[in-house]
This record gives C-alpha cells, sequence and structure tokens, in this order.
C-alpha cells in the first residue's frame, strides 16, 4: 500500500521540484521510503507503506528486468503469487528470461505487465492503481481496479497529464489552473459525494474503475477492461444448497488471499453480519491470535460495541476497542473535512478515522466488510425500492406524501421520499432521500444559479431487458435466448455498488485508514465474489423478510444466530445531537448570512429556513444541515 504521483508532459514545464511537492503531500500514505524516476517526458514519484517484502529491494519506482518499464504501483495484488509461477514456468520461451530479484508482488505485477502488454490486467486478483511507463515508446499507462478500491485521479488539459493517488497530490503542483465544476456541487448536494469520473474540479477527473489509460504524445486513450454490467448472466443460481456451498468457498478463498502479509494484521469489527463473517474467517484460516478492533459511542443509541465485544469473545480474538464522546470528533472536525479534499459529506467517517488510529498501534493491515450490504439487499433504500414498485404505491404517492407532510417528523421523512415526479431517476431519488439529502427538485431551488438539475443514472441499470445490451458489448457474455429483467431492488443495489460503494465508503475508508499509514483490504470485493453474488438469484438475498438472507446462514454456521437478532444500526456518529449542541458552532462558523452570501452559491433565505426547521423540531434535516456545513467549509478553504 503506497501513495503513488507522477506526470507525462511533453512541454518539459514539469519538474522534479513540482514531483517532489506532489509525493510529499501524500507522504501519510507512505512513510517508509520515497523514490523518483525521471526520463523523457516522464516523471514517477513514489511513497511506500512497506506491507509485502519489506526490503529496499522492494522500493519503487522499479524497473524491470529488461530494463524497458518502469513502475509505480499503489494497493496489493493478492495472486501474485501464482502469477509468478506462470511467469518461471514460460522460461526461454520468452525473450528476456525473468529472473525476479524480490518476493513483493511490484516485480510480479511489472514482469507481468513486460510479457503479457495491457492484457496482464485481468489476471490480476487485487485492489490496484498502477502506473508504468514504457521507456522504448515513451508511453505511460494507469490502471484502476475493477471495483475503484483504489484511488486514482488525473489531470489533463491536452498537453499535460498529472496524476496521483490524491486531489491533494495534484494540486500541490501549483502551476496547474483548475476551476469549480457547477455540476459537481449539485452532485454532493444529492448524493453527499461526488460520482467518478467527476471531481469539484473541471480539468480534473477520477479514473473510472476497471479501466486504464494510455498516455503519449498523440494524447489520452481510455478503454475499459471490465465492466460489471458484462458479468450479469441469464443464469441465475436458484439453488439455496448450491449457492451456500459457492459463496462459502469464494469468501473463504478471498480472506485466505488478503490475509497475506509480511506486517501484523486485524480486522475491524462492528459487531454487524459483514466484519463478523470476514472474522470468524480469519480466525479459522489464521495461524496467529486475530486481533479486531472496534469503535464505540458515549451515546448509548449509537454504541454496537457491545455487539462486536460479544462477538470477539466468541471467537477468541485480541479485541480493542475505543468509545468516542464528542470531544474525540471535535478535535477530528478539521482533518475529517479536510483530508477528503473536495466535499465529503459522510460523517461516519470520524469514527473510520478514529478506529483506524487505533488499530494502527497494533497492526499496519486490517480486513474490513465494505461490499456485503450492497451485494445482498442490506440497505434500507433497497427496501423503499421494493415497496415502491408496487404500482398501487407508486400511482398513490402524491396523496400519501401530502397527509404524511401533516404527521409527525418520522412520518414527513417518508413523505419527501414519496414527493418526486415521473421524469424524476427513482433509484438515485431513493438513495438520497433514505440519506435525507436533497432531492432534485430541492436543489434546483436551493441554488442561487437557475441550472436545471437531474441525476443521470448509468442507462443500462434501467434497461428493462438486458439481453439485447449485452450481445451488443465487445466484452459481453454469450447469452441464451432468456431474458432477465433485475427487479427493483437489484437496481438499487447496483446504484450503490457502482455508485455509493466507490465513491463514498471505498473513498472514506482509503482517506480515513491511509491517513494513519494503514492498509484496509475488503475481502467482498474480491471481483470473483462480486460476480457470483449478482447472480444469485435475489430471492435468496431478500426471503420472508429477512434482508442478506444468504449471508446470515453462512455466518450462523460459525457464529450463534442469537448475537445478531437486533435491529441494523450502521456505522454512525449522533451527529444530529451534536449539531444541536457541541458542534453547533460549526453551523455559525459556515452558514452564517455573511460566508452563504460571499459564496452565492445557495440562497442564504434557504439555508436561514432549513436552520429553522431544524432548531425546532424537524430533527432529521439533520443530513441537510451537514451536507451545507461540508459544502461551505470546503469553499472557504479553497478559496
Amino acid at each position: 500500500m503506497c501513495g503513488i504521483a507522477g506526470y507525462f508532459d511533453n512541454t518539459q514545464s514539469t519538474t522534479r521540484s513540482h514531483l517532489e511537492k506532489m509525493t510529499r503531500a501524500i507522504s501519510h500514505r507512505g512513510p517508509d521510503a520515497e523514490g523518483f524516476f525521471i526520463e523523457g517526458p516522464c516523471g514517477l514519484g513514489h511513497r511506500r507503506l512497506s506491507v509485502i517484502d519489506l526490503s529496499d529491494r522492494a522500493n519503487q519506482p522499479m524497473i524491470s528486468n529488461n530494463e524497458r518499464y518502469s513502475i509505480i504501483y499503489n494497493g496489493e495484488v493478492y495472486n501474485f503469487r501464482e502469477i509468478g509461477a506462470r511467469l518461471r514456468s514460460l522460461g526461454n520461451n520468452i525473450k528476456d528470461n525473468i529472473q525476479l530479484k524480490t518476493s513483493s508482488d511490484t516485480e510480479i505485477v511489472l514482469e507481468a505487465f513486460s510479457t503479457y502488454g495491457v492484457d496482464f490486467v485481468h489476471q490480476l486478483n487485487g485492489m490496484f492503481a498502477i502506473a508504468i511507463y514504457d521507456r522504448k515508446l515513451e508511453e505511460l499507462f494507469l490502471f484502476r481496479d475493477r471495483l475503484g478500491i483504489k484511488p486514482l485521479f488525473y489531470y489533463w488539459d491536452t498537453t499535460k497529464f498529472i496524476f496521483g493517488s490524491e486531489l491533494k497530490a495534484i494540486k500541490a503542483n501549483k502551476d496547474l489552473k483548475t476551476e469549480i465544476r457547477e455540476e459537481a456541487i449539485q452532485e454532493f448536494l444529492h448524493l453527499g459525494y461526488i460520482p467518478a469520473p467527476g471531481t469539484i474540479y473541471k480539468n480534473i477527473f477520477k479514473l473510472d474503475s476497471g479501466c486504464y489509460i494510455k498516455v503519449s504524445s498523440e494524447g489520452i486513450e481510455k478503454t475499459n477492461y471490465w465492466n460489471i454490467r458484462n458479468k450479469i448472466s441469464t443464469n441465475l443460481i436458484t439453488d439455496k444448497e448450491q449457492a451456500l456451498v459457492k459463496l462459502s468457498d469464494v469468501i473463504i478463498s478471498s480472506v485466505q488471499y488478503q490475509l497475506k502479509s509480511d506486517v501484523p494484521f486485524g480486522v475491524f469489527l462492528s459487531g454487524g453480519i459483514d466484519s463478523s463473517l470476514i472474522t470468524a474467517q480469519a480466525v479459522g484460516l489464521s495461524s496467529v491470535k486475530v486481533k479486531t478492533f472496534s469503535i464505540g459511542f458515549e451515546e448509548n443509541s449509537h454504541n454496537e460495541s457491545e455487539y462486536a465485544k460479544a462477538v470477539a469473545q466468541y471467537l477468541g480474538t485480541e479485541h480493542h476497542e475505543f468509545i468516542v464522546s464528542y470531544k474525540d470528533a471535535i478535535r477530528l472536525i478539521d482533518d475529517v473535512l479536510e483530508i477528503y479534499d473536495e466535499p465529503f459529506a459522510d460523517s461516519s467517517a470520524i469514527p473510520t478515522m478514529l478506529v483506524s488510529k487505533l488499530a494502527k498501534q497494533y497492526v499496519t493491515v486490517t480486513l474490513s466488510g465494505e461490499g456485503g450490504d450492497e451485494l445482498f439487499f442490506g440497505y434500507g433504500s433497497h427496501q423503499w425500492a421494493r415497496r415502491l414498485n408496487n404500482p398501487l404505491l407508486k400511482h398513490s404517492r402524491h396523496l400519501l406524501s401530502s397527509l404524511l407532510s401533516k404527521l409527525s417528523t418520522r412520518y414527513q421523512r417518508v413523505g419527501r421520499l414519496l414527493d418526486y415526479s415521473d421524469n424524476t431517476d427513482l433509484i438515485s431519488h431513493i438513495f438520497s432521500q433514505e440519506q435525507c439529502f436533497f432531492s432534485s427538485g430541492e436543489i434546483q431551488s436551493l441554488l442561487t444559479k437557475e441550472n436545471k438539475f437531474n441525476f443521470e443514472l448509468a442507462s443500462w441499470i434501467n434497461e428493462p431487458n438486458l439481453l439485447s445490451l449485452l450481445t451488443n458489448t465487445k466484452n459481453g457474455l454469450n447469452l441464451s435466448s432468456k431474458e432477465r429483467k433485475l427487479n427493483a431492488m437489484e437496481k438499487q443495489s447496483f446504484f450503490d455498488l457502482i455508485y455509493y460503494l466507490q465513491d463514498d465508503l471505498l473513498t472514506k475508508v482509503d482517506r480515513a485508514s491511509m491517513q494513519y499509514s494503514l492498509e484496509t483490504r475488503v475481502p467482498y470485493l474480491d471481483h470473483r465474489l462480486v460476480e457470483l453474488a449478482i447472480n444469485i438469484d435475489p430471492k435468496l438475498k431478500y426471503k420472508n423478510g429477512v434482508s442478506k438472507y444468504i449471508l446470515k446462514e453462512i455466518l450462523y454456521q460459525y457464529i450463534p444466530k442469537e448475537i445478531f437478532q437486533r435491529p441494523k444500526q450502521g456505522f454512525a456518529i449522533p451527529l444530529n445531537k451534536w449539531l444541536h449542541h457541541e458542534l453547533s458552532y460549526l453551523i455559525e462558523e459556515n452558514l452564517s448570512e455573511a460566508v452563504v452570501k460571499k459564496y452565492e452559491v445557495v440562497k442564504y433565505e434557504k439555508v436561514k429556513e432549513l436552520i429553522s426547521d431544524f432548531n425546532n423540531g424537524m430533527d432529521f434535516l439533520y443530513n441537510r444541515i451537514w451536507l451545507l456545513i461540508v459544502l461551505h467549509y470546503w469553499l472557504r478553504k479553497n478559496e
């Protein structure tokens, strides 16, 4: 796990000095070593967090055996030993007989590219952002993993290409001109994050997951090497026993892969379904006692630490917990609002940073449960997608919304979810209102500029007939004449997999953990597991009112069912209470009339009305308050 930065600049205006500033800006991602490669139009910079092969020989940038390629790389490729065995088996059948000098995955990745070219990426099982420079052809290649676990940003102005693991690496180059992208503010207010490939800036982008870019004197060329839509099959796994066996096998294989490390490891344990299953598998596979880490809250309504402790005691882990107070949160507010580099409203970044800080005292690698909810219908939004698919509710929604708006705040929130027009993208609307963010209609009345906004969902998710779509893609499946139609819960979960998971949850975990030089791995996002899970019958994911049914059936083979018989809480902080009291100063500092009118992004009268409603009992509006706090904090810091 590391931080990478670099450039491709035929104008020669980008120098080593720029590169050093870029890598220095992300030094927290790699405190163990620093390295540079500069040749012709290309410069590569690296900060290393040593995890596999701790020797200096494994430092980066690394030059290939034939001296043609140079690599910098962030992430882990878990099956590197198998790839290495294939490379060695080629022996004299290839022009350059490979002599491996290290036991690192970096060298295997580099030699695989040298041997197979860009197609090497199909062999990789892992999380990665890779940059490889071809010294002979003067071409730069950048690859991002299939699910977007590891971040990769780039700046492009038709002559200069700059990239880095975080936005701050690119922004460290003060010569670059950046301009705010207004559409990004609208996306942020609707979703709480800015979805790829966009960023808050017009000419800085996130590399799409499952993609690679070739950069040369001719410009840039982007290729999609993996797309989840092409992995949807018409042949669903409908048999429960078959699903249990296949799913169990792949989860075990994934955890086994991701336990590979030359440094101490642990598991983030919330006490929920996903992290508990990962922990159980790790305990069964590890030759040493597994360390687990959890966060609790002084406010009992948000404290799940007792459940994590119960799971840890049952499994016999070495458990560590940290109880969080508002004072702990206050100390981290500035860090949380700044480390994400662009507006980012997931307040659970606070406990994620705290548990990462705790874990780093004991380990360098952790496993985490991201992906379980998205793959197995674990969110309330999935339930709302199912309900709103009912024609009766769909046609009576406006009347119900009007009636509910006159009741208590709990029902008012539901009333807002039911309030949408026929041309609204229902999937993003459900997500937005489940989070209690701004609807597309509210955004248009909130902004000072009259720009029409309606979130455009990837069209294939709403495609009624997947057969015709898939058979027309170059990487499509060989399908029978039978059609597969996604149901409402599947569509909502695909939204979460493509948008929410990548640009919120994985972003949150990456920045929060890497802030403390901690590598976090996500076993549920092994692409083999993802490709299997999306083709398990939805009736095995939501059965008899039980969400994540098939995953729970596997878990209960390891841990008693009784431990988990409680409502789902999620990894949240009591932000509602804190904004009324201990964190109310954030409202005063960032949403005052002077600040709001200075930046003229949103209408002050709307902000004033929102704050008044919040202070007068409409507590469910706290996330909208938080959105506006984060936005104006960012504007103040990035003038």
